[in-house]
């Protein structure tokens, strides 16, 4: 490429829960500010065809799951990785990879260093060692993506020296907005949510979900008990869903009335206002927003006022501010020497969107509406594990829901979004219409033997058991009966979920059952301690007779703690080494007789 043609930057993202497709945002919006032609999409919207005649271009994407390519980028990951693409063929391509990871998950970064390395397979240049952003950092994913973005353009720079040349936009000058309101007068509100009225000829997608009703929404846990687990019962009837043990449901979150109306006020909306969108630039308008559309459906249903802002929405309300106070406080939260002051205000005590909204009610009343798409991102789907079988439960779908609530040092307790919303519905009091939510499902990363002989011993304390309740009930359905589950909780009389259903299964010979209820005794014991104690079990079921083992639950702690427990029965039952333990396990892992889901 010549060194005095200005570049057409490509930045392609696979993101899934919002957090790549910002830092690809902001380096589009750099971009923008160095007056550089930038085009930004994610990897499945782009035709990967056209990559062998581009020539700059930098990839942003996260790893899920288990080392896994977010949802909006696994056509471009698998046409990458055919063997069949010839080696030199990106060879005109100058280009650079930043990941976004969580270090507390065994594949770190998985995606980001597999793609540096097939695109130097394909022949493309990459200009920078690839980028490996760790949310557990005291500075989150920014302590790297900041250095990161600083040696990219100091290499775009070198490349392209006429650059230098040219005047870059302030940064208290604000950039075009993606997209233009145009509210229309005298127009009702239509109905707006794009859900099936007729029975669907295909499966439930992101963009086509099937509206099913919600049938119970029962507490599980003990009145008394200092958490509020939900077991929730919909009746997917006529949705074509088909779904096995270990698959997961989605759905999108609302916001709440409350919400909704102090953001209008805030902003000083109308909530029946009725607006279409039209594109300012090669931004496609949002295809999930009705046409036209209210403003109260589009704070409800789409922007994510009430998520902890992230940098970008400090670097964007700053370019509003006009209030010398409000203007210096959100350009030092905006700056690299101003993380840990933005973490302080934010990220720690879980300060959300809406609170520093009114925390900075001179920059709000100067927010316009064109740009409310590019302040708030959208609200991202949410995953949980499915809690029963078809086999079992026909036509329903079951999910084991944990309220989140919490306090930090802000005066109001924190929510999470999806599961406050979930616990308000209340299919009972709904007298006159019926409680429903969009749901579609997609393919877990648990996957259960077929052989109807092979043992399955799974550890899932807490909420963590849902994916076992369906493989159960699955499994034994099938005649498979070789089960063993290590369940732990709190307390027996408190927090233990499906008692009766396992009791059962065990006076039937179908299960197993090993329990640690970790405050019913002065010393506390988790599951991990059971897996110790019934090392000798533990060693015939996986070297005798071949058993799987699976985990599920929360990433902290207890996931490492099993493996290790797990190790250790190796160690003590087979007379191994502590590295032949390391390699059994490894062993196990790569054959897929070992497998975990966990979340943080």
């Amino acid at each position: 490429m010549s060194p005095h043609d200005p570049p057409t930057l490509l930045v392609l993202y696979g993101s899934q829960t919002g957090t790549a497709q910002d830092t690809a945002q902001r380096l589009a919006r750099q971009a923008q500010r160095r007056r550089v032609q930038v085009c930004l999409s994610p990897l499945d919207g782009y035709n990967v065809a056209e990559l062998i005649s581009e020539s700059l271009v930098v990839f942003v994407c996260s790893t899920t799951g288990q080392g896994e390519p977010p949802d909006n980028m696994k056509n471009f990951w698998r046409f990458l990785f055919r063997k069949s693409l010839p080696v030199g063929s990106l060879s005109r391509l100058d280009c650079a990879v930043l990941g976004l990871g969580d270090s507390s998950y065994p594949k770190f970064n998985f995606v980001a260093k597999k793609l540096h390395k097939r695109l130097q397979q394909l022949g493309a240049c990459t200009l920078l060692p690839v980028g490996l952003a760790d949310d557990q950092h005291d500075l989150g994913s920014d302590a790297v993506v900041d250095p990161w973005l600083q040696a990219f353009w100091d290499k775009v720079l070198s490349l392209y020296p006429t650059l230098r040349n040219v005047l870059p936009l302030r940064e208290d000058e604000p950039l075009p907005p993606s997209f233009t309101f145009h509210f229309l007068d005298g127009v009702s509100e239509q109905t707006e949510d794009r859900l099936w009225t007729d029975p669907p000829s295909s499966a439930p997608s992101p963009s086509q979900p099937f509206p099913a009703r919600m049938l119970s929404n029962r507490r599980v846990t003990e009145a008394s008990h200092f958490q509020d687990v939900r077991l929730i019962e919909f009746d997917i009837t006529h949705s074509h869903m088909e779904f096995t043990a270990g698959d997961v449901v989605m759905m999108r979150p609302r916001n709440s009335a409350e919400d909704v109306r102090q953001f209008c006020e805030l902003l000083r909306l109308r909530p029946d206002s009725v607006f279409t969108l039209s594109a300012t630039g090669s931004a496609a308008v949002p295809s999930r927003l009705p046409r036209p559309c209210t403003v109260r459906h589009l704070v409800e249903s789409y922007l994510d006022v009430a998520a902890v802002p992230r940098r970008s929405f400090f670097e964007l309300l700053a370019s509003f501010a006009s209030n010398e106070l409000e203007r210096d406080k959100l350009a030092e939260f905006s700056s690299a020497a101003g993380q840990d002051e933005l973490h302080g205000y934010c990220n720690r005590p879980r300060r959300t969107a809406l609170e520093v909204l009114a925390d900075f009610p001179h920059t709000t009343a100067e927010l316009k509406a064109d740009y409310l798409l590019d302040l708030f991102p959208e609200i991202q789907p949410r995953s949980f594990s499915i809690a029963s079988s078809l086999q079992a439960h026909p036509n329903r779908l079951h999910i084991l829901v944990a309220v989140v609530q919490y306090r930090t040092k802000l005066y109001r307790p924190r929510r999470g979004l999806c599961s406050s919303w979930l616990a308000s519905l209340d299919p009972a009091s709904s007298v006159n219409s019926e409680v429903s939510v969009p749901l579609w499902v997609k393919k877990g990363s648990l996957r259960f033997p077929v052989q109807k002989e092979r043992p399955v011993i799974m550890v899932g304390p807490g909420t963590g058991v849902a994916p076992f309740r369906a493989a159960l009930q699955e499994r034994i359905a099938e005649g498979k009966t070789a089960n063993v589950l290590f369940f732990g909780c709190r307390s027996e009389s408190k927090d233990f979920y499906f008692r009766t259903e396992w009791e059962d299964m065990r006076s039937a010979g179908h299960l197993v059952l090993f329990t640690a209820f970790s405050r019913d005794q002065e010393e506390k014991v988790y599951v991990q301690h059971r897996v110790r104690e019934n090392a000798a079990l533990l060693w015939d079921l996986v070297a005798n007779q071949n058993a799987c083992f699976y985990i599920a639950g929360n990433a902290k702690q207890m996931p490492a703690s099993v493996r290790d427990a797990l190790k250790e029965v190796f160690q003590q039952e087979g007379r191994l080494t502590a590295e032949q333990a390391q390699e059994m396990l490894e062993a196990m892992e790569r054959t897929g007789r070992f497998q975990s889901e966990t979340w943080s």
